[in-house]
């Protein structure tokens, strides 16, 4: 599992950037969600860690990827 580091931009595949704010627990799961902005808006969204960090097609591409 990659290692979200809060106050980084990562791209999603799609190619939109976002903002790590921070972390959450889901009130109910207690599932481990991430919390990030996009840079274009400014609003705040949830993401379960394990949905962050998963891959999106049979070729292994990420759904979000640091940007450097």
């Amino acid at each position: 599992m990659e290692n979200i580091i809060i106050g980084r931009v990562y791209k999603h595949f799609k190619g939109n950037l976002y903002k790590v704010i921070g972390f959450a627990k889901h009130s109910e799961t207690l599932e481990d969600m991430v919390v990030y902005q996009p840079l274009k808006t400014g609003d705040n969204w949830v993401r379960p860690v394990s949905m962050w960090n998963e891959t999106v097609d049979e070729k292994g591409t990420h759904r979000f990827t640091l940007v450097e």
